[in-house]
C-alpha cells in the first residue's frame, strides 16, 4: 500500500520549451492535418501569430512532470503492477510554438479501493508569461499483485 503520507507531495518544476518541429511531427503522428498545427506560414498569419499546440500535446511537456512521481524511491511504486488509468486535461489558454511551458506537480489524493493502490497526481502549466495554460490530471492504478 502506497502510505497517504504522500498526499501532497510536490515535485520540482519541469520545462518544456514548444518547438515548431515536435509539433508538426505530433500532429502527423495523430493524423491532424489542421494547418494551424503543422504550417509555419498558416500559424504566423494567424490571431495567434505561430503554429498552435494540438490539445493532447500537453501529454508532452506535462509528462516531464509526471515521470517524477515514478523514480520517486520513497513513494517506490511497484511497476510491474501500474495501470495509466484515466486521464483528464483543462485546457485554459493556447499553446504556441516557441512557449516555454513549466509544470508543477502534485500528488493529490492516494485511495484503497478493492485491494488496488489508486494514486492522483495533477499537474499545473504555465507558459513564460506566467498564465495557466493545462490543468492536467492523472490516475494511477496499482493493481494488488
Amino acid at each position: 500500500m502506497i502510505d497517504k503520507k504522500f498526499i501532497g507531495r510536490k515535485y520540482p518544476p519541469t520545462e518544456y520549451e514548444i518547438g515548431f518541429e515536435n509539433v508538426k511531427e505530433y500532429a502527423l503522428a495523430t493524423g491532424e492535418v489542421n494547418p494551424i498545427f503543422t504550417d509555419r506560414e498558416t500559424g504566423l498569419r494567424s490571431k495567434y501569430h505561430g503554429c498552435l499546440a494540438p490539445p493532447c500535446f500537453a501529454t508532452a511537456y506535462s509528462g516531464n512532470c509526471v515521470q517524477q512521481i515514478f523514480f520517486d524511491e520513497e513513494l517506490n511504486l511497484d511497476y510491474e503492477h501500474l495501470v495509466h488509468g484515466e486521464q483528464e486535461f483543462d485546457f485554459m489558454r493556447p499553446v504556441v510554438c516557441g512557449d516555454l511551458i513549466t509544470t508543477t506537480g502534485v500528488i493529490e489524493d492516494i485511495i484503497y479501493k478493492g485491494g488496488n493502490d489508486i494514486l492522483v497526481f495533477r499537474a499545473e502549466s504555465v507558459n513564460q508569461r506566467g498564465e495557466l495554460v493545462t490543468v492536467s490530471v492523472g490516475t494511477f492504478v496499482i493493481r494488488s499483485g
